[in-house]
């Protein structure tokens, strides 16, 4: 603990806290995710073991036409998780040596399956109120070897798709986006499956929906769809005949019938998650020095995560608050979690002399963090979540 830490710790105002020995919001602490799988889904996954038609079959079929769908997509190509979706879908759109405009802000798969396909990121910052990419640095940095934009739809909020789509076509880029947490996300009353050249799904674990690992791709171009078919298992045209070098990346039948299960529920799931950011928000918003998530105008937000914002400036100590503010918040029995601790221009992996780092991208790596917002949580729980947001904040406060 910092000097600091300890003389605020020290103050009256903390002597209520947790941390200082004082009774804590709720004695069961209340998870930052929630992974559960119903009889449902285990019954649909131990149904396709009892065939023994485990491999990729009728029930990826039906996964992909339902989800798809959903998204307001023409076709769903399953796959092995949501990393391979990327890959599979930058193969076909994006030539190495290409610049591609990148977030950032974002998960690292979003870029590294850029690096693997050998073309080259341009980093840009993030919206400093939605935290997806600013579509306005992004057009900073077009140049002639600019061929794409590949951009997420983060923490569950869609990106500017009207901007992107729009620079899109002066430029004559590609357009990707991740959506590996964004399930049914909508953009003005569409699927957001109906937009770009493809999007990407994530089904691991911690997601809105799961299968355990597993990924989607949703595409409305027919020959896009056919190519990334090929890639997804071994290029095969037909059985042992191989038009094209691919790769291995399909689901199982048994993920598949679990994800078909869980799909069922998405809907109420993601109808509960918004109901719990509606009352978060509105107690966030009596909280001075705190903020809550703004969903991007145009779009339907569905709170894969809930990410908070600090204001350094409210709370003493100023230096590392964030990261001190969650350790008292833990404490009280709030979970909590840092998406991301760094912007992916200070990851290792990309570094190289004169990179610039994005000043927005740099000022949330020590800002935000997630508190829970998972379909699991009872109303009393979210209600606790504020208590103890407000609790703490009442003891950091300068």
């Amino acid at each position: 603990m910092s000097t600091q830490t300890s003389a605020v710790l020290d103050r009256p105002a903390a002597a209520a806290l947790a941390l200082r020995g004082g009774t804590p919001v709720t004695s069961t602490p209340i998870s930052l995710v929630s992974v559960s799988f119903t009889e449902e889904d285990i019954q649909a996954a131990v149904g396709v073991l009892r065939s023994g038609m485990v491999v990729q079959g009728r029930n990826c079929q039906a996964l992909e036409a339902r989800f798809a769908s959903a998204s307001g997509a023409k076709f769903g190509i399953s796959c092995a998780n949501g990393t391979c979706a990327l890959q599979l879908v930058y193969e076909p759109l994006i030539e190495p040596g290409d610049e591609v405009l990148v977030p950032a802000w974002t998960y690292i798969a979003t870029v590294s399956m850029v690096v693997a396909r050998g073309a080259i990121p341009i980093f840009c910052d993030a919206d400093p109120r939605t935290y997806c990419i600013d579509v306005k640095d992004a057009a900073a940095k077009i140049t002639k070897r600019t061929t794409a934009i590949a951009c997420t739809h983060l923490y569950g909020n869609p990106v500017d798709i009207d901007g992107v789509e729009a620079l899109a076509a002066e430029h004559g880029l590609s357009v990707i986006y991740d959506a590996a947490q964004s399930h049914l996300a909508r953009w003005r009353d569409q699927g957001i499956g109906a937009f770009g050249d493809a999007v990407t799904y994530s089904f691991y674990a911690t997601k809105n929906m799961t299968t355990g690992e597993g990924g989607l791709v949703t595409v409305n171009d027919e020959e896009l769809n056919k190519k990334i078919r090929l890639l997804r298992s071994h290029g095969e045209t037909s059985k042992y005949i191989h038009g094209a070098i691919g790769y291995n990346y399909r689901m199982t039948d048994v993920e598949a019938a679990i994800g078909l299960s869980q799909f069922d529920r998405l809907a109420p799931f993601t109808a509960r998650r918004q109901a719990n950011a509606r009352t978060l928000d509105r107690l966030i918003g009596q909280v001075p020095g705190l903020y809550a998530p703004t969903p991007t105008p145009g779009g339907e937000h569905v709170y894969h995560l809930y990410p908070v914002r600090i204001d350094p400036q409210a709370f003493a100590p100023q230096s590392a608050i964030r990261d001190e503010f969650c350790k008292a918040l833990n404490a009280e029995g709030v979970m909590t979690a840092i998406h991301y601790p760094r912007s992916l221009t200070h990851q290792p992996v990309f570094e190289r002399p004169g990179l610039h780092h994005p000043p927005v991208a740099e000022r949330l790596a020590t800002t935000l963090f997630c508190i829970p917002i998972h379909h699991n949580l009872t109303d009393r729980q979210v209600l606790q979540i504020g208590e103890a947001l407000n609790k703490v904040a009442s003891a950091f406060r300068a």
